[in-house]
């Protein structure tokens, strides 16, 4: 159970950090009198670049100690995806997806001293685009959430592109983010979603961001286990440090 406790820590720790590094990045980008829009008034290219700088934050985890403990899923959707292909058990799934919320949760606070420019923009809170609706939203998440897992399992299933799996993050969260944001927000992350709705209050529509995923990532499991894809070799659930388990936490046999 210590090794079990100290991944809890850990994925607690990173979820909380990329969403408090993460959604700042956002209201950098998007809040009310932020010098960024005056200095970058496209939309579009601040949601490149806010999607590259999410994406990055996410890899920088993934390389770091705590994501050499726990794996650095930071996301229900890729713990669940795991979990399905039998790369990690059901305790160790339930675990980390509660510290995953709970991580979010406290990583949003400290939103809350973006003051004014943070309330502008709900603190990063995921919403579904005026224009488009609940529907669009959802297709949205489910397709962005599917990207995001098969990206992962060419990555992490290929001995060659292994090593380079953090990488994938900033180039496809800012390709997602530039193209799919003004339907969603781009989420592919309950927990990403979950932190700045309870800060905000603003709860419009969240059943989206737990769906979506949900629904995305087990698409993508369906199409790795039935395609060629299943000749991807996934040992372990984690995006980097792939040799590293002390206490057998990732070793789950099938």
């Amino acid at each position: 159970m210590k090794g079990l406790s100290q991944a809890f820590v850990s994925e607690l720790i990173g979820t909380g950090l990329l969403i408090t590094v993460g959604l700042s990045i956002v209201i950098l980008m998007f809040g009310t009198n932020s010098p960024l829009i005056f200095l970058l008034p496209d939309p579009g290219i601040r949601r490149l670049i806010a999607g590259f700088l999410f994406g990055t934050t996410g890899a920088l985890i993934a390389v770091s100690r705590v994501g050499k403990i726990s794996g650095a899923h930071i996301n229900p959707a890729v713990t669940l995806s795991f979990l399905i292909l039998k790369k990690i058990n059901s305790v160790h799934a339930i675990a980390y997806i509660i510290a995953q919320g709970v991580g979010a949760v406290l990583g949003a606070v400290p939103l809350l001293l973006w003051g004014k420019m943070g309330m502008s923009v709900d603190y990063g809170a995921t919403l579904p685009g005026p224009e488009f609706g609940v529907w669009m939203a959802l297709t949205g998440e489910i397709i962005t959430t599917f990207a995001l897992i098969i990206g992962l399992f060419i990555f992490i299933g290929n001995k060659r592109l292994s090593p380079f799996t953090p990488l994938l993050f900033p180039f496809l969260y800012a390709i997602m983010v530039y193209l799919e944001a003004p339907l969603s927000g781009t989420s592919t992350n309950p927990a990403r979603s979950l932190g700045p709705a309870v800060i905000s209050g603003e709860w419009q529509s969240w059943w989206i961001y737990l769906a979506g995923p949900i629904i995305g990532a087990w698409m993508a499991t369906f199409v790795q286990r039935r395609s060629l894809l299943k000749r991807l070799e996934i040992k372990v659930a984690k995006i980097y440090h792939f040799t590293h388990d002390p206490h057998g936490i990732f070793q789950f046999p099938r």
